[in-house]
């Protein structure tokens, strides 16, 4: 299957499925420091199961610190995480099989694509799925060439990272994440190191798990995908969250000096 053919298919997908009433993940009075300098301020954020949320704001707003507070790559100083009943108290050390069983259910994609350089496609895809879920290498394969037909790219197997492009190796690290078979899905500005091109073919497989009803919250720059893909906005400057509320609401209609700026000073690039 061509790039192409997913840019075009993507968008004919079926309407998305509801997203549960229920919080499926609630921030608590969320602080980070870095030694002195503090970088996220009294963050409270909940989202349902099978939402889709976009977090935008200023560089150095706290955005990516936010993301990594949620899979616990870096412990919030202060506050409380909790997912689908797993609490976890800042400050307070979660047992190693804890930690490990919370990660496996929270794919993360980042700026970068960190594929490993000396191993084929299909086995960046499937190396996690034999480590981490136990998975025997022909059912990793199996899996991961599902996934890689998924994002359009099955033909890719055999070729090693440096043979594709950065929008085909960031589809392949969607894949890695999504071999994990996570509950939810943490973007980290996944198209800001590509070309606008190569972004879209990016965007046209984040839209397709969102119409499929995977939970996602993704710190995106895209300004189109965060009106017309998210369920919802959150808008944050200064490490801390300014406005939030239903995506088209906030992006047409935002109530805060600081974001209607934002928002002018984007648009007028």
């Amino acid at each position: 299957m061509s790039s192409m053919t997913v840019i075009e298919t993507a968008p004919s997908l079926a309407p998305r499925p509801v997203a549960s009433a229920e919080p499926f993940l609630r921030l608590e009075g969320i602080h980070k420091q870095f030694g002195p300098y503090p970088v996220l301020h009294d963050v409270c954020f909940e989202m349902s199961k099978g939402e889709v949320v976009a977090i935008i704001g200023p560089s150095g707003s706290g955005k990516s610190t936010l993301l990594r507070c949620i899979n616990q790559l870096e412990p919030p100083t202060q506050g409380r995480v909790s997912m689908d009943g797993v609490h976890i108290e800042a400050g307070k050390t979660l047992p190693r099989t804890e930690l490990l069983k919370l990660r496996r259910r929270i794919g993360m994609v980042f700026q970068s694509f960190n594929l490993f350089p000396h191993l084929t496609v299909l086995r960046n895809v499937s190396l996690a799925q034999i480590r981490t879920l136990g998975r025997s290498a022909k059912e990793a394969d199996a899996r991961s060439m599902q996934l890689l037909e998924r994002v359009g790219l099955a033909d890719k197997a055999q070729h090693y990272p440096a043979r594709c492009s950065g929008g085909q190796q960031q589809r392949i690290a969607i894949a890695r994440a999504l071999a994990l078979d996570p509950e939810l899905m943490l973007f980290d500005e996944p198209t800001s190191a590509l070309d606008p091109e190569l972004g879209l073919e990016v965007l046209a497989v984040m839209k397709e798990l969102a119409c499929e009803g995977m939970s996602m919250i993704v710190v995106t720059h895209e300004m189109h995908f965060a009106e017309t893909v998210s369920d919802r906005v959150v808008v944050m400057a200064e490490g801390r969250i300014i406005e939030q509320g239903p995506s088209q609401q906030v992006m047409r209609q935002p109530g805060h000096e600081r974001v209607i700026q934002f928002l002018q000073a984007v648009r007028n690039r």
